[in-house]
């Protein structure tokens, strides 16, 4: 038994949103109660307890788009980059890095991202990786790390013609390879609750005719495909000039939208594409870090969400912390919209929502809510307002008020990861010593090219 008390709770729970001096029992991998701190503390004396001291008690954050393998762009300087568009970014510095990632260096990416993720009280994320300079076992690796640091993830690795077929066809094969790993895991299992997989493709300019018909025929049934669509004009370009159709109608036309397929971006969408992403169910992630930073434009993401599209928010590996994803999405659609009553209600659905919906998708257990039945993903945050703080406003409190550096604990599936905001079981100043080893061999191997 585990108890999670005396702090406000924030539940997203619609029968009980907030309590403001409350608690949340844990039994296993599940919550079993949350309630009144006083009478939960009575109900459960010999639970092990995890005191707020008068913080705040949440749901984990859920992060629907992030990249593993960005981890070691940290700081990172590639002799002669100097990009002029969003083509040259990603040859010049993603492509780049990620043609010389092997897969010491994909344990660290991973390791490295779950323990950012813990620090930030992020507990799931749907990752898109890449690493061709060694894909075989890619997102074994990754996997490996998920469990032994307990973060949840739903994993794929992108496919693309842009390094030749014999990279092609192994992108495809570690594909499917996981996703049929993870639905043979058995349930009972810690891998099958936090493991998961689709099919993994960069976007349509990287991918011919060809190479969607092999990726369909090898997708299993009702996997999903997660790529990324008009993230810059050019993807859209190239999809007019090549194909003399739109982006998301060639996708279409190929099968691969659905309820279990993620687009990433949409920002060089139509409402004709708007419509048939909602008819099919498809599902869109919003991720305004790194639209900004790369200068490739603002979504339409007000208007597809009012179209009643199912809009996650991610970080696209911009920053492990959904609290700062969120407060600039907030700022970016009122300043693109020129209107300050927008993305009040919308940003935080997306996160605190849609993000869980979309796990649904994913995970047998429910995620996202403090209640009977859900995942034990609860993080806590050392958060004391200073204005009246209630269920009405909370979102306010947490888009002002806090950072992914006030959370003190973090708990995924029952699992205590942080408590007192040290990372449990873990030596970090002996991993961060050689993670820079090993991205020192990466960057090292880039500018000796």
């Amino acid at each position: 038994m585990l108890l999670i008390g005396n702090g406000r709770v924030i539940t997203r729970d619609d029968t009980a949103p907030f309590i403001e001096n409350g608690a949340v029992a844990c039994d296993g991998k599940l919550i079993i109660e949350v309630g009144d701190y006083s009478s939960l503390k009575s109900k459960y004396p010999d639970a092990e307890f995890i005191d707020a001291k008068g913080g705040l008690i949440m749901p984990g954050m859920i992060n629907a788009h992030n990249h593993i393998y960005s981890a070691m762009s940290r700081g990172i300087s590639i002799n002669g980059y100097n990009p002029k568009g969003f083509l040259d970014i990603l040859d010049g510095m993603w492509w780049t890095l990620d043609r010389h990632l092997d897969l010491e260096a994909t344990h660290y990416s991973a390791a490295a991202t779950y323990i950012d993720c813990i620090k930030n009280g992020c507990t799931t994320i749907f990752d898109h990786h890449a690493s061709f300079g060694e894909i075989p076992g890619s997102l074994f690796a990754i996997a490996e790390e998920s469990v032994r640091y307990g973060i949840r993830s739903c994993l794929c690795y992108e496919t693309s013609d842009r390094d030749g077929e014999e990279k092609c066809e192994q992108a495809i094969r570690e594909n499917t390879d996981f996703i049929e790993y993870c639905r043979k895991l058995k349930k009972d299992t810690a891998e099958a609750d936090l493991l998961a997989g689709m099919f993994g493709m960069h976007a349509q300019f990287t991918l011919s005719d060809r190479t969607l018909d092999k990726c369909v025929e090898a997708a299993p049934e009702d996997c999903g495909f997660h790529i990324h669509v008009a993230e810059g004009i050019e993807d859209l370009h190239d999809s007019l000039k090549q194909h003399h159709k739109r982006i998301v109608d060639r996708l279409h036309d190929f099968g691969i939208l659905g309820p279990h397929t993620i687009l990433g971006h949409c920002i060089y969408i139509n409402e004709h594409e708007m419509d048939l992403i909602r008819d099919t169910d498809t599902m869109v992630v919003h991720n305004p870090e790194s639209n900004m930073g790369n200068a490739v434009g603002c979504p339409p993401t007000m208007k597809i969400m009012s179209k009643g599209i199912l809009t996650g928010l991610g970080t696209d590996g911009y920053t492990n912390d959904m609290f700062e994803s969120m407060k600039v999405a907030n700022v970016l659609h009122k300043h693109n919209l020129c209107d300050p009553t927008v993305a009040w209600g919308e940003v935080p659905q997306m996160l605190f929502e849609n993000n869980a919906l979309m796990g649904a998708r994913f995970f047998d257990t429910p995620i996202g809510k403090l209640k009977s039945g859900y995942s034990a993903d609860v993080i806590t945050l050392d958060y004391d307002p200073l204005t009246p703080m209630d269920g009405s406003n909370c979102n306010g409190h947490i888009l002002f008020g806090i950072s992914g550096r006030y959370v003190t604990s973090t708990i995924c599936a029952g699992r205590v990861l942080m408590k007192g905001r040290e990372v449990l079981g873990v030596d970090t100043e002996t991993f961060y010593a050689r993670c820079r080893e090993v991205s020192g061999k990466v960057w090292n191997s880039i500018n000796s090219r």
